[in-house]
């Protein structure tokens, strides 16, 4: 096994060394090994791809479609995301200059940020947040502003973007929304996000806008920023939620041409091409695949309301989540608010895995995030667990 040469151990990108493992990814390595384990850690929706879909992707491998795409995507995907947000956003795309397709959100994340920023910047962040936000954002030199809204239900108010930009000055150049959200569930009514909308406008900044969960909600109707200032935002999204399509990796950033033709250059110096397999499936699941999501929606609600009703009897505090497939349960304060300590007993005590909420910065500690995209066996098996151990904690 080869050791690396002494001389070379300090020969490394100081940004990237400063940043933590992520940390979601990291406890869910940690307890994985506990035996029995029950785990309600990843974003994994336990669903089969739609067997239509599947099939599209066999066919592009029967028929040799495996060389290099366009950069930006094959135009036949990018024309079916074009529709799909003209038809659910109201805002008309050209597939030509302002679609790219992308390895999942992760990577539209990264290569948006890349793309936007610069050393000195500063990105406002609503916490708790998808950790991945944060290093997207430092490792460009750029700082993310992390706001706290844990006392405001979860939601980042037009009152409080203005007090954070009034503070941290025209360094701003841009704000990360998720909606619904990891790890809440949260999202923003028309109302809210037209007060947000205004803000955003008045101030001349970016909205870099995380849709992944937009097709998961559940008892009020989905409404974005795109649809309200498409001028200003960047929008991304992807399958891998709406089609239970995580390992395919697909994803997609729309926006103004103008900003579109630098975010693709960064993409192709990152990855040269998205993968032909994948954007065959997702052109049959943009095309025809219009009831998957629903079927999915369907089987999560009940989930939510089962797991959220269940640990409220229990003693957690939870925010009902408008959509998206997580519970984000404020531990019972007689148990201390250490997260971190509480999951890993819990993992190691009760053998149910959760993510500690401190994974997904301030506001998050003291809560848990538990995933209801698992099976409903594993659910009932979890809840049972998790009863016990509260009554023995208790």
């Amino acid at each position: 096994m080869p050791r690396l040469h002494a001389e070379l151990a300090t020969t490394v990108n100081s940004h990237l060394a400063a940043v933590p493992p992520a940390q979601i990814r990291a406890f869910d390595e940690e307890i994985s090994a506990v035996p029995g384990l029950v785990k309600l850690t990843l974003g994994e929706p336990d669903f089969a791809v739609p067997d239509h879909v599947k099939k599209a992707a066999i066919e592009s491998i029967q028929n040799d479609d495996s060389h290099y795409s366009p950069s930006k995507g094959k135009i036949e995907l990018r024309k079916a995301i074009s529709k799909y947000l003209e038809q659910s956003r109201h805002v008309y795309y050209d597939p030509e200059t302002e679609i790219v397709v992308t390895i999942g959100a992760t990577e539209a994340v990264t290569a948006t940020t890349f793309a936007m920023l610069n050393p000195g910047d500063k990105v406002i962040i609503p916490t708790p947040a998808f950790s991945l936000y944060f290093p997207s954002v430092s490792l460009t030199g750029a700082e993310p502003i992390k706001v706290n809204t844990a006392d405001d239900g979860f939601l980042l108010s037009a009152e409080r973007l203005e007090e954070v930009l009034a503070k941290e000055g025209p360094a701003v150049k841009a704000v990360l929304l998720n909606y619904p959200n990891n790890p809440t569930g949260r999202s923003y009514t028309e109302e809210e996000l037209k007060a947000l909308a205004k803000v955003i406008e008045d101030h001349h900044i970016y909205a870099i806008v995380d849709e992944i969960y937009s097709s998961l909600m559940y008892d009020q109707p989905f409404h974005s920023l795109a649809t309200l200032l498409p001028e200003q935002t960047i929008l991304i999204s992807g399958l891998s939620k709406s089609h239970a399509m995580t390992g395919y990796r697909l994803g997609y950033v729309a926006g103004p041409g103008e900003f579109i033709s630098t975010m693709s250059k960064m993409h192709s110096f990152m990855v040269t091409c998205p993968n032909d397999t994948a954007q065959a499936a997702a052109i049959e699941a943009l095309e025809n695949g219009d009831d998957d999501p629903q079927k999915f929606k369907q089987a999560y609600r009940q989930r939510r309301d089962k797991l959220a009703s269940a640990m409220r009897k229990m003693g957690f505090e939870i925010a009902l989540p408008d959509g998206a497939f997580y519970i984000f349960a404020k531990i019972p304060a007689q148990f201390g608010k250490d997260d971190l300590a509480f999951a890993r007993k819990l993992a190691h005590e009760a053998k149910v895995g959760v993510i500690p909420g401190n994974a997904f910065g301030p506001g998050g500690e003291g809560y848990i995030r538990l995933s209801y995209a698992a099976a409903d066996s594993v659910i009932d098996t979890a809840i049972e667990r998790l009863q016990n151990f509260m009554n023995n904690l208790g």
